[in-house]
């Protein structure tokens, strides 16, 4: 699944518009759930620093999750501990299409309504 995909997504479920926070890092974008606080973050990361055996970068998704759900999730190709964030309830999701569509959308809807709850 593409950012761009995401954003639109996101934009017709949740009136939500991706918020480009840092200079330094200009293609990485938060998504902000209508409390205020972050539902997902897009960001292009070097795939040397997830673990992936390739050269070059990668997109991913950031979301939170449920923690009972995380250790399972993060067995499955395309998913990994939270990158940059609290590994015990969020996740990192690889948009490099190792994960459907539909779970990659399922999964933010997820983190959107686990930050409406507050859990």
């Amino acid at each position: 699944m593409e950012r761009e995909e995401i954003f639109q997504y996101v934009k017709e479920q949740y009136g939500t518009e991706p918020e480009y926070l840092w200079k330094k890092d200009p293609d990485s974008a938060v998504l902000r759930h209508k409390n205020g606080k972050w539902y997902a973050i897009i960001m292009v990361v070097e795939k040397k620093i997830l673990g992936l055996e390739e050269d070059g970068n990668i997109d991913i998704l950031d979301v939170k999750c449920d923690p009972d759900l995380v250790g399972m999730i993060i067995q499955t190709y395309g998913f990994l501990p939270g990158y940059h964030m609290n590994k015990q309830h969020w996740i990192t999701i690889l948009l490099d299409d190792s994960v459907s569509e539909a779970k990659t959308l399922d999964f933010l809807d997820m983190s959107y309504d686990l930050i409406d709850s507050g859990k």
